[in-house]
């Protein structure tokens, strides 16, 4: 039998829904996934029975290294306050910050996953005056560093694997434990941002239903409305690396899907954008985000073109709750 890869997930500055999100994986469930590959959970603490002494045993003996981890997993923000103690969350019954046991611990894993942005970057629990002085595993919003540093290399060599997301797709964690656990996984499998390829690759924008609006620039003005979400209402699936609108979630959906534009949920200080999640920022009718790799003089260019030849039924629908107009029934025999 071949050997199975442990994994210790510990919770810190978050809400839980990356947990809540894991918890809706389908074909095959959370539990038939882990099991199949072969991967073990140590401790969580949502989905293990042990807790107290027992659990803080445990912890300590894998920094003793009496018990080995393959991959340390950590949920939620490092909270360093106040005052760099640590002291505003304190690992319970065991007297110590939870940033001095996530410290410890990664010196011991084999891997090291940053499970959501709030791990991964501080997320919205570092927004604002970020009095808890949240931060990330390795980054601290978008700078390198966090509370591991940015020198920190788990025992395979690798840094922080950012499994970005608010939440993340609960296949982008088990897709990568999957990789670890084949041994399929090295350093060329991370993008810049120390994001598995395998969903960081591809834009939010790549699939989505209002793409045919997109193309003809024929923009919704306000929620509810089918047109496409960029010009006007704050989307930015055009810049966000994740592959959620092919990779749907529970089976179905997306937030474009749902009818609320993508903020790029992936990406390092995404909780303070400067300006409304619902609201596409511009100088002098040009949005200031551009599509990724386009250059500002084609998008102008090409927008113009594009609003001179949009068909009415795009004009309509875009700016209506419902199709106004349907498709025109067209033969498409060649004759």
């Amino acid at each position: 039998m071949s050997k199975t890869l442990d994994v210790l997930w510990l919770q810190s500055g978050g809400c839980g829904g990356c947990t809540m999100s894991l918890l809706c994986a389908e074909s095959p469930d959370l539990i038939s996934t882990l099991e199949l590959g072969g991967i073990r959970l140590l401790w969580h603490p949502a989905l293990s029975e042990a807790s107290g002494e027992e659990v803080i045993s445990l912890l300590q003996r894998i920094v003793d290294g009496e018990v080995p981890v393959d991959v340390l997993c950590v949920e939620g923000s490092m909270l360093r306050g106040p005052f760099g103690s640590g002291r505003f969350h304190m690992f319970a019954g065991s007297a110590r910050p939870m940033i001095d046991w996530v410290r410890d611990l990664a010196q011991r894993s084999r891997y090291t996953l940053a499970v959501g942005s709030c791990a991964a970057f501080g997320g919205i629990t570092a927004g604002g005056s970020n009095p808890a002085d949240a931060c990330g595993l390795q980054y601290d919003g978008s700078h390198p560093g966090g509370l591991l540093g940015d020198a920190y290399r788990s025992a395979a060599g690798l840094p922080v694997i950012n499994v970005a997301g608010c939440p993340t797709h609960p296949n982008w964690v088990l897709e990568t434990l999957l990789a670890l656990a084949q041994s399929g996984f090295d350093a060329a499998d991370l993008d810049t941002l120390q994001r598995p390829r395998s969903f960081a690759d591809q834009l939010v924008h790549h699939g989505c239903p209002r793409n045919e609006y997109y193309e003809y620039k024929a923009s919704a003005q306000a929620p509810s409305q089918l047109g496409c979400l960029m010009e006007h209402m704050g989307c930015l699936g055009t810049q966000a690396h994740a592959d959620c609108n092919t990779r749907l979630w529970n089976g179905e959906g997306s937030c474009v899907r749902g009818g609320y534009a993508c903020i790029n949920c992936t990406a390092p200080e995404f909780e303070e954008p400067g300006h409304p999640f619902t609201v596409t920022p511009s100088i002098a009718g040009i949005p200031v985000g551009l599509p990724t790799d386009m250059p500002k003089a084609w998008f102008v260019a090409l927008s113009s073109l594009s609003k001179a030849a949009t068909p009415e039924r795009l004009k309509t629908n875009a700016v209506s709750d419902h199709a106004r107009i349907t498709p025109k029934v067209k033969s498409t025999r060649y004759r």
